[in-house]
């Protein structure tokens, strides 16, 4: 691409970026090479530009908030990520049981905002670190509640540059999936309904959730949280524990010994070491059991 004709650009329109940036900085698997441009917009106008710009140049365009569900590949990516960060992140209640959210406001933000207006509903994502974009675009999900459960709607910018909105059945949201899943949409914000409730009981399940959470996930190693996707009839991680991978490792990665459903970096793991070991549990486990687990992070590139 011509990265200067890209920066003239967005120097023109006052969005920020950085070049060559590292993005192992950037993923909750602290795995990835540098991106070409990383690109910082801070409203729905930037985000549009540069949908445009990049369609008009025929530029590669990748959106990405937290990172948390990422795989990066270890040469980088060449072309512009469009990073949903602290600039994309305002919460504000438009009325007394709604809440609406930029697509860069971390999990935790959007559950401690609920939290301080005695908003019930959202304590389920306390914990999952991600952002609000990646969440609705996956239909994040744990102990017994999803993102489908509390949103009343998204808002996007398409490749070309429109701005939309998807409301209700319109987001076809189920398992680990919605209408934006595998197309190039970027989502931008999203209204969620929730309702009133006690404050101190609210916070009481969020502190659980998150002591489970401590308890059984390996919160202390970098990971992009849940490899596989939950096959129909079985759960990934009690196959893989019971074809005895619990520990298995390539490279700097390993299948974690305390939750065999996560894969984490032990120390200077790479993109191919987690691709390399994603295939042998995947063949293991349909040799051994029948099931092919599908991966539920999401690779770049």
């Amino acid at each position: 691409m011509e990265i200067k004709a890209f920066l003239d650009f967005a120097d023109e329109h006052g969005i920020k970026y950085l070049e060559h940036e590292s993005l192992s900085k950037h993923t909750s698997f602290k795995i990835g090479g540098p991106a070409q441009i990383f690109a910082k917009p801070a409203t729905k106008e930037q985000v549009s530009k540069i949908a445009v710009f990049c369609k008009e140049n025929e530029i590669p365009l990748f959106p990405m908030g937290k990172g948390s569900n990422l795989l990066v590949p270890d040469e980088g990516l060449e072309g512009v990520i469009m990073n949903f960060g602290s600039e994309f992140s305002k919460i504000v209640l438009l009325d007394e049981e709604t809440v609406y959210c930029d697509a860069g406001t971390s999990l935790a933000a959007l559950c401690n905002f609920a939290l301080e207006n005695s908003l019930t509903g959202l304590e389920f994502a306390y914990g999952i670190p991600g952002s609000v974009g990646g969440a609705v675009f996956m239909n994040a999900g744990a102990y017994g509640g999803e993102v489908k459960d509390v949103i009343l709607y998204a808002d996007h910018v398409d490749k070309e540059g429109n701005t939309g909105r998807f409301t209700g059945e319109e987001l076809e949201m189920s398992y680990r999936h919605s209408v934006y899943s595998g197309k190039q949409y970027f989502i931008t914000g999203a209204a969620f309904k929730l309702v009133k409730g006690d404050k101190t009981e609210i916070k009481a399940k969020m502190d659980d959730l998150l002591g489970r959470r401590f308890d059984k996930q390996p919160m202390d190693k970098p990971s992009a949280g849940s490899t596989f996707k939950r096959p129909e009839g079985a759960f990934a991680s009690a196959l893989i524990d019971q074809c005895g991978l619990k520990g298995y490792r390539v490279g700097g990665v390993e299948v974690s010994t305390k939750h065999a459903g996560f894969v984490v970096n032990i120390g200077g793991g790479t993109c191919a070491d987690v691709l390399q070991l994603i295939k042998d549990v995947q063949e293991k486990v349909k040799n051994d059991t029948g099931y092919w687990l599908e991966p539920e992070v999401e690779i770049l590139g």
